[in-house]
């Protein structure tokens, strides 16, 4: 009798066990009604700086919420127990959600993935498909474990041809330094000159964020500047310009062809700390830009809308500061 009661208690922790690894490691946001509705948007997560994990979720449930896309939402998985973890370099499970996106909004810093995960990415970014593009994306790849596969080249430090890998020949920048003085001078996002009757920028009068100015060398391409950074002296919207600082290029677009010959539309910003996306004005770059990307910029309205869905209180930044204990599960929309 013992002995079948034990073997019960096994059986019902077997049971349980497999429920919890029922649960995919992403989640996805079913699109409600909207301009959106029909597309599908991948979104990943993967920076242990500023708060991805926190921002991304967000993003995707303002584009499904309130723009009708249907928005996958991929993170940094720890395998042991399913985590979300973004000092998990080397896993970002369920990539082959790309096969039928319509759109990839990306925010990784020093990934090492395996060729697989790889390839995805890759595979998409060949294929002449949109790509959005948030902060330290500009340095997506960092390769150690994989440093001899062949993606290695798209290092966000590559060298010659593929000089700044990803970052540089895909988006139009890398990773070059922190331009304001990190976690004292914030941004104040500008229509750069020429840009006030683009679509993206509709409706968007104020733009302000947490995040410092990166510093930039020159824009690859086509680049074109869309909104200027203005380094302001401290860390609130009514600070006062530095004026000694003059105004570099926070969010552009361009195109990028790739093996197959397709171009595709890219929209690079490197603001993205997490309390940048507290700003009305900053959410709405981002809505309208994904209506660009996709090409339906026509369908912009003079003011999306982009109310923040439930609550949205991100963790303060630094790496190893996420909230412990979450997994993607836990992120549904009720």
């Amino acid at each position: 009798m013992l002995r079948l009661s034990v073997m019960a208690l096994v059986a019902i922790a077997w049971a349980m066990a497999g429920w919890a690894m029922a649960d995919d490691p992403w989640v996805v946001y079913e699109g409600k009604e909207g301009l959106g509705k029909g597309k599908h948007i991948v979104l990943i997560a993967g920076d242990d700086e500023y708060r991805a994990e926190d921002l991304i979720p967000q993003l995707g449930k303002i584009l499904a919420v309130h723009q009708g896309f249907k928005c996958t939402v991929l993170f940094a998985v720890k395998k042991q127990t399913g985590e979300i973890d973004p000092s998990t370099l080397d896993n970002i499970p369920g990539l082959e959600a790309l096969k039928t996106a319509d759109l990839l909004i990306m925010f990784l810093r020093f990934r090492d993935l395996p060729d697989d995960q790889m390839k995805a990415i890759m595979d998409y970014t060949n294929a002449g498909k949109p790509i959005i593009s948030l902060r330290t994306n500009t340095h997506a790849f960092n390769f150690q474990k994989h440093k001899n596969g062949p993606y290695a080249k798209w290092q966000w430090n590559s060298s010659g041809q593929m000089k700044g890998g990803f970052g540089r020949q895909v988006l139009g920048e890398t990773w070059v330094n922190h331009y304001g003085d990190h976690q004292r001078e914030s941004t104040r996002g500008l229509v750069a000159e020429g840009q006030k009757d683009n679509p993206i920028v509709r409706g968007c009068q104020d733009i302000w964020g947490p995040s410092d100015v990166y510093e930039i060398t020159t824009l690859t391409g086509d680049s074109k500047p869309v909104i200027m950074g203005q380094v302001l002296v401290g860390m609130k919207p009514t600070d006062e310009p530095n004026t000694a600082k003059k105004l570099v290029p926070v969010a552009w677009t361009k195109t990028y062809t790739g093996s197959e010959g397709k171009a595709s539309r890219i929209f690079t910003t490197t603001m993205g700390h997490a309390g940048d996306l507290q700003s009305e004005g900053f959410r709405r770059l981002l809505v309208n830009a994904s209506f660009w990307a996709i090409g339906m910029e026509d369908k912009i309205p003079a003011k999306a809308k982009v109310d923040v869905v439930g609550t949205y209180e991100p963790t303060p930044i630094g790496g190893g500061k996420h909230k412990k204990g979450m997994k993607p599960s836990d992120l549904k929309l009720n």
